[in-house]
């Protein structure tokens, strides 16, 4: 835990009384796995592992050669820096903030060479072909894809979950170590590859992976075997209920990240083993939904998210 460090307080006449603070004035520690991956011959992507709670971390600097680039809030972790210059070499470091105002010492440099740049490159690299994933612990997990082609050659693997980019690799890597994840819940994971014109494939086969329980956790509170299908007028769920004990009569649905829906199911009605549930849409043809549902249990709260699935609606 953070301890303020000896200064002379503060004192503030609040009511006739006497009351006194110390200023923080101890800086948070520095922030820890920095990584720095050439993303094109103008970007480079810069990465690093999340402060602690405990650390009191509100923000992070992003620094080139001691000048700086980005200001980040507390929630991000990776940041492109872009403008570059191609065949270029740069040296980043990261300081983090805390609310008081006081920075960390900066972390140790990391050093990356932008590659040169390709003249009219417009053709995107293949997708990886096959994706692979497993859980290594309850808050973190292995991502591995087969190598993909370009015809100037492929420069970063960046792994996207939920449509959202999390990570960046290096253009020799087939598989990456992913951090930061929360137990007992299922993860839907893709990778593209990008070229040094920052052309990036279709996705890769999308892959599942589900982080066990934390210790003591219990089982798993998300609901399994998540599938979404498409037919005229209408998109069909089915999944398998967790458990949680006793039976599960309530889902949350979220649509394109937002919540849309509580699925209830009536009493005597309640699916044992696999559920159903059949959606009327009004939505044209074509429209793309992103669909994952959350089981209600027993306490109330809502459990872990299934896998979310892609579907395009038809009419």
């Amino acid at each position: 835990m953070r301890r303020t460090a000896p200064t002379l307080a503060l004192c503030l006449a609040l009511a006739g009384l006497t009351a006194c603070t110390a200023p923080d004035t101890e800086p948070p520690p520095a922030p820890a796995g920095l990584t720095a991956q050439a993303g094109s011959a103008t970007s480079v992507h810069v990465m690093w592992d999340a402060a602690a709670e405990r650390e009191g971390v509100s923000g992070y600097q992003v620094f080139e050669a001691g000048g700086l680039v980005r200001e980040l809030p507390a929630e991000k972790t990776m940041v492109d820096v872009t403008g570059l210059t191609p065949q270029t070499g740069y040296a980043f470091t990261v300081r983090a903030r805390d609310a008081a105002g006081n920075l960390s010492a900066p972390t140790p440099a990391v050093r990356v060479t932008t590659p040169a740049a390709k003249a009219e490159d417009r053709q995107a690299p293949t997708a990886p072909a096959s994706t692979t994933a497993r859980a290594t612990g309850p808050r973190a997990a292995w991502v591995s894809w087969t190598a993909a082609t370009d015809d100037t050659g492929v420069t970063a693997y960046d792994v996207y979950q939920g449509g959202v980019r999390i990570h960046t690799a290096e253009p020799g890597a087939t598989g990456t170590a992913l951090t930061g994840l929360r137990p007992d819940t299922v993860y839907t994971f893709t990778v593209r590859a990008r070229d040094g014109a920052d052309n990036s494939s279709p996705d890769g086969p999308a892959v599942d992976v589900t982080t066990p329980p934390a210790s003591g956790g219990g089982p798993g509170t998300a609901p399994a075997e998540f599938t979404a299908t498409a037919s005229p007028g209408s998109v069909t769920l089915t999944w398998t209920a967790p458990d949680t004990g006793r039976e599960t009569s309530e889902y949350e649905l979220y649509v394109n990240g937002r919540a849309t829906t509580v699925i209830q199911f009536g009493a005597g009605a309640v699916p044992s083993g696999r559920a159903e549930h059949r959606l009327t849409v009004t939505e044209p043809p074509g429209t793309v939904w992103a669909l994952k549902l959350r089981a209600r249990l027993p306490d109330g709260n809502w459990g872990a998210f299934s896998a979310e699935r892609s579907i395009a609606l038809t009419g």
